[in-house]
């Protein structure tokens, strides 16, 4: 696999490799080297992952994966819209069943209700969930506006006292679902959601980061480049002891010139 560029800033190590599937395929393959060595030390480990088109070929790869022993490790997922049918095709459970939930034998899996009556009671019960289950690792992307899950910003909060929470979405990010295709227009993409906030994504002791795309490369520049705010929250990666941004040539091409 051709890498284009590989450094680090401050404390997050990124990698631009020439194709979006490269990219993938060594993120995904990241993800299974860490899932081995956990498996190798514990009983159980514990993952959350993204749902994004952004994440399609690091699923794929990560799947593809052997040896590794999936009927010991449980997964959650980082947000998740309100207001959606259960079976609602834009349902990040939803998107994470048909990618990856029902293709390997997952111990269990830990999924957000799009339908709760009562989000707010939906985010002590994830809470609670999250705090039986310790995270291992987190497989995440970054958004447009550069969110990490659904923490935007103005809603972002490096010291955020909440596990989870409900948000408002911003315009950019919402915009973001119709660029990726899961939303016909604007006005059908949801206004809230439920998301795991900064801390709760950060305190991991491995993140494995996955960018494609050319509508991300701002993004990507600033959370390399940038200074580390709030209004960027995927800058907090450069504060992780473990993190690594995996890109291709277009989300990475302004750090390549």
């Amino acid at each position: 696999m051709a890498i284009l560029k590989k450094w680090t800033k401050d404390q997050l190590n990124v990698e631009i490799h020439d194709t979006r599937a490269e990219m993938g395929q060594a993120a995904g393959h990241a993800a299974a080297d860490h899932l081995r060595r956990l498996l190798a030390e514990k009983d159980e480990v514990n993952v959350i992952f993204a749902a994004a088109p952004s994440q399609n070929e690091m699923l794929a790869a990560l799947t593809s994966e052997p040896d590794i022993a999936w009927n010991r490790v449980n997964a959650f997922h980082m947000d998740e819209y309100i207001g959606l049918s259960a079976d609602a095709p834009q349902g990040f459970g939803n998107f994470l069943n048909r990618y990856l939930f029902s293709l390997v034998p997952f111990r269990a899996v830990y999924r957000i209700d799009c339908t709760a009556a009562d989000p707010k009671a939906e985010c002590t019960r994830y809470t609670a969930l999250l705090q039986t289950h310790p995270t291992d690792l987190v497989c995440l992307g970054i958004g447009e506006n550069g969110h990490i899950a659904f923490n935007d910003p103005g809603f972002a909060k490096f010291d955020d006292p909440e596990m989870v929470k409900v948000v408002t979405l911003d315009a950019v990010c919402r915009m973001q679902q119709v660029h990726d295709g899961c939303f016909a227009s604007l006005d059908l993409v949801p206004t809230h959601a439920l998301t795991l906030t900064v801390p709760t994504l950060a305190k991991a002791p491995h993140l494995v980061c996955t960018v494609p795309a050319a509508s991300k490369c701002e993004a990507v520049y600033q959370t390399v480049e940038g200074p580390v705010t709030e209004d960027v929250p995927a800058t907090i990666m450069r504060c992780h002891p473990d993190c690594v941004m995996y890109c291709d040539a277009d989300s990475g091409r302004k750090l390549l010139s």
